[in-house]
């Protein structure tokens, strides 16, 4: 059992790692070998092109490393669905955009590993709060 020396969570647009900052600084501190893993997380990520994904970095002792992928978040994926940049700094007075509920339950089903949800109505319902908190609006 290799001895764990750090974790690092980055988010990271999926296919397009560089060795620039903040990837750069927080691998080189880790000892990681930087173009090596911006090989490796390019490669892996390559279907996911256009979504910006978190990765969680194990760093072992021996400076060896894994890492794991998860789905992109919520926020960002509300935000494609809705054609929108950003959401709205003021969520009650102006909307940002709206989703449809079929949208929304794409979302959630994309999500659902990562969901704290018995079911795909409730991961919409979670979905849908997140959208409403930032701004985008949830068509029936």
């Amino acid at each position: 059992m290799k001895k764990i020396t750090k974790k690092i969570k980055l988010q990271i647009e999926a296919a397009k790692a560089t060795p620039a900052p903040p990837l750069g600084p927080a691998l080189g501190q880790a000892g990681i070998n930087i173009g090596d893993f911006v090989t490796k997380f390019n490669a892996t990520t390559a279907k996911m092109a256009g979504d910006k994904v978190s990765v969680v970095i194990t760093v072992y002792e021996d400076r060896s490393y894994d890492f794991i992928i998860k789905t992109p978040p919520v926020s960002g994926l509300i935000l494609k669905a809705a054609g929108v940049e950003k959401g709205s700094g003021k969520n009650v007075a102006t909307k940002a955009g709206t989703i449809t509920k079929t949208q929304a339950g794409e979302i959630a089903k994309k999500k659902m590993k990562d969901l704290n949800a018995k079911d795909t109505e409730g991961a919409i319902r979670i979905i849908a709060g997140s959208a409403r908190s930032m701004g985008v609006e949830v068509m029936n």
